[in-house]
């Protein structure tokens, strides 16, 4: 199942709201760095212009998560829970220094090399399961969650581009999402499965997207252990292992890597750096293709 919004509304702000999930910042703490914090526009500002763009939408409600400065100067990034009856989606877009102007899409890195700051960072930080030859020219890093159902759509590709280059390097990152209530559990099992097994995480991994939809929060612990056994791991074993706060300071590492490279939507995949989003949507052929355009030498 994927969340989509009334396409009008995407129409209106120009936002894109597509089939990967997105991450709920938290409450914001104090901004740090780039645009000072008086050039941030008060809730009520937010609010009004939410209203105006909105409003005549009956049965649509938002929710603001966040108002912080911006990872660029002069611009601050508003984060939005956007609700209708189909469901909910987290957006975000940026606001000019003088208030006068809204900015839709994402900043990307810019220059010679634009991938390689990103690139560099994930090859010091990835820690979690991996398949492929530790020295492939190309590595490829999925930041997922388990409870994310356009991770789960996306995992026939991303399979299939694993399967298409036996030859690059393929590494699973937790990001358990805010917005789902039982990611973070789900994340703590599958990191726990992984240091038993690196075999049986595929397996867990995989199943726990296969029974997604019967998964909840009230049954989480006992489902998540069933698939740990079936895994070919003890689920027992597992699950107090998910209890651990080590499991917690891991799994809130790989969080903070990826946070670090501008992840907030899942599943978001990283070949040498590069990040790709909406997995599911982009063709086969054009992953392949950007997979062997990274193993070139000087790429």
């Amino acid at each position: 199942m994927r969340t989509f919004v009334n396409p009008i509304l995407i129409i209106l702000l120009g936002i894109s709201l597509a089939a990967a999930q997105t991450a709920t910042a938290k409450p914001a703490a104090k901004p740090v760095s780039s645009a000072p914090a008086t050039n941030l526009p008060s809730e009520a500002t937010v609010d009004s212009f939410l209203q105006q763009t909105f409003g005549y939408e009956h049965g649509l409600s938002w929710k603001i998560s966040s108002i912080k400065p911006a990872p660029v100067p002069g611009l601050a990034e508003v984060v939005v829970v956007i609700a209708s009856p189909q469901g909910q989606q987290l957006t975000r877009f940026f606001v000019t220094a003088d208030g006068g102007h809204a900015v839709v899409g994402d900043i990307i890195p810019f220059g010679a090399k634009p991938f390689e700051a990103a690139k560099t960072a994930l090859e010091k930080g990835i820690s979690g399961p991996e398949r492929g030859p530790k020295d492939a020219p190309v590595t490829i890093v999925e930041f997922g969650d388990l409870q994310c159902p356009a991770c789960k759509a996306a995992q026939p590709a991303i399979e299939s581009l694993v399967a298409a280059e036996p030859n690059a390097r393929f590494v699973f990152q937790n990001f358990p999402l805010d917005m789902h209530n039982w990611a973070a559990k789900g994340a703590a099992y599958a990191d726990c499965v992984g240091r038993a097994s690196n075999d049986a995480f595929w397996k867990f991994v995989a199943k726990t997207y296969e029974t997604q939809a019967d998964i909840t929060a009230e049954n989480a612990d006992e489902k998540l252990t069933a698939l740990a056994d079936g895994a070919g791991v003890k689920g027992s074993d597992i699950a107090a292992c998910a209890l651990k706060p080590e499991t917690k300071a891991r799994v809130d590492a790989s969080l903070a890597l990826g946070k670090s490279v501008d992840v907030t939507s899942t599943p978001s995949l990283f070949i040498n750096g590069r990040k790709i989003g909406n997995v599911s949507q982009v063709p086969a052929d054009t992953l392949k293709g950007l997979v062997e355009f990274a193993a070139k030498p000087g790429k």
